[in-house]
């Protein structure tokens, strides 16, 4: 008997069940994200109009990546309803490119990842989050599509014209320090930022004139005089030479400034030649008392944060949403509950989660708990999880599993046909026994997979001749039995499910 000749008796028109990550589920992107959901849902959703944070801890398989695509999907679905008041949204998922790079500052016995994370900062997390938010601005600003931001479906263009001279500055300074696209050359993007926000750069040419002008003028006199023997003495030549000297001067300045932002940015692969010329197309007055990552500290990241948003305000952004995944995931971590909090505790700081406009969505896996329960009152002190929309586990009960299947059946359901979980099973399969053995399997990963063997162990158990169109009782404490046999083993670090 084949599984799809059980399907289309049911009245199933593809396999609900077959995929277990939200990343490439297909069912769930096309129905699920829109109308299942958590029963926490409102709580880490919250008010886009007023980004706020949300810290949760699930296991895995409990649907974390699909809290993640959710909020994009609805994010995006506010954007478009607000034209006015939307929130860049910041998908701060990938680590592997900002550890690489943090971990390259490092030599010898340092170079050890339990002692490259000890390094690992606040500050670090926050020009990470600044470079995928600077970037994600610049490919909008170019209309640059691509996919690796949810801003690439967002084709409403930004009104840059809004700026004013000082955030045309801000936004270029920005650009300098955090644009990290390879949709082009850096150099080529930073010019046409700066052609389309207008920002002129004529006045930081003078000294480049200045040699010319010096040796126009000196020529000119030694003509009217007649006095040429003086190209013999060494004064002609010193005041030339003394010409060069405000370039001198600009060009150390600049090259000091991008030498201690391309030290002190370690999570970035900064060019210093690239931010040298940048730097020295500005007039020193642009210069005087901006705030650069010039140091290992989170005041100047504030305080380019805070130029961020004034920037993004006046282009109709009132509100910056980062959403924390995967962080089990990058290669150096592997998985590590030690190596987890000690790259993820440093963002735990509620000065940041609780700044103006900002919000942090922070999906952690469950292994984590147990240190927050074991930290220091430094510690809580500092991240005041308790005002943040803790969610110490994302938790399913038997009935919302249950509702959550019935969802994916009505998802796949054949035009006409209304399938529920209940047809697919034997009636001396109780429906206070399913929904035990539904709330065994506790997270949603883990009740496909188990329906999915279910469904193959019973259609593997008859013939095409001698069809049964609902899985027996027999079938369903034997698959269920295995299932749990290899959960125990995984939940023990011993085995996959």
């Amino acid at each position: 008997m084949k599984i799809q000749q059980f399907l289309d008796h049911h009245g199933i028109a593809s396999n609900p069940f077959s995929d277990e990550d939200a990343q490439t589920d297909l069912v769930f992107k096309g129905y699920c994200i829109t109308h299942t959901y958590h029963p926490a849902w409102d709580k880490i959703h919250g008010n886009p109009a007023e980004p706020a944070t949300a810290v949760v801890f699930g296991e895995k398989g409990s649907g974390k990546t699909a809290l993640r695509l959710q909020l994009v999907r609805h994010l995006a679905d506010y954007n478009a309803d607000h034209p006015d008041a939307r929130v860049l949204v910041v998908e701060y998922a990938d680590f592997n490119p900002f550890l690489d790079r943090f971990r390259e500052r490092f030599r010898g016995r340092r170079r050890k990842i339990e002692r490259v994370l000890d390094h690992w900062k606040l500050w670090d997390h926050m020009d990470a989050v600044l470079s995928l938010a600077v970037t994600q601005l610049v490919d909008r600003i170019l209309e640059v599509r691509q996919a690796s931001h949810p801003a690439s479906c967002d084709t409403e263009p930004l009104a840059v014209d809004k700026l004013d001279h000082s955030q045309a500055r801000d936004l270029l300074l920005l650009a300098a320090c955090y644009d990290r696209s390879t949709a082009g050359a850096t150099d080529d993007r930073w010019s046409r930022l700066r052609r389309k926000l207008k920002f002129s750069t004529w006045r930081t040419k003078w000294d480049l004139a200045l040699p010319v002008v010096v040796a126009a003028v000196l020529v000119g006199i030694m003509a009217w005089l007649g006095r040429w023997e003086w190209l013999k003495t060494p004064w002609p030549y010193g005041g030339l030479a003394a010409s060069f000297l405000p370039r001198l001067w600009r060009c150390l300045k600049a090259w000091n400034g991008a030498w201690a932002v391309a030290r002190h940015s370690r999570v970035l692969n900064q060019n210093r030649r690239r931010l040298k010329r940048i730097f020295t197309q500005f007039t020193d007055r642009q210069l005087a008392g901006q705030p650069l990552p010039r140091a290992q500290r989170s005041d100047d990241r504030y305080e380019m944060l805070a130029k961020l948003q004034s920037v993004l305000n006046s282009l109709g952004l009132t509100g910056i949403l980062v959403l924390v995944d995967r962080v089990d995931e990058p290669y150096l971590v592997n998985g590590s509950a030690e190596l987890m909090r000690a790259l993820v505790w440093p963002l735990l700081d509620n000065k940041l989660l609780k700044h103006p406009g900002l919000g942090f969505k922070i999906l952690l896996p469950s292994e984590l708990v147990e240190f927050v329960d074991r930290e220091t009152a430094d510690f809580h002190q500092r991240a005041r999880l308790d005002k943040q929309n803790l969610i110490r586990s994302l938790q399913w009960t038997g009935e919302s599993l249950l509702d959550l299947a019935a969802a994916r059946l009505e998802a796949c359901a054949a035009e006409g046909r209304h399938p529920k979980p209940r047809d697919l099973l034997d009636p001396g399969i109780s429906n206070a026994r399913m929904l035990d053995a539904m709330r065994s399997l506790r997270v949603p990963r883990h009740l496909f997979k188990f329906l999915y063997q279910a469904m193959v162990a019973h259609t593997n158990a008859h013939t095409d001749a001698e069809p049964v169109w609902q899985i027996s009782p027999e079938v369903f404490e034997s698959t269920l039995a295995l299932y749990q046999r290899d959960q125990n083993a995984f939940d023990r670090g011993r085995g996959t499910v």
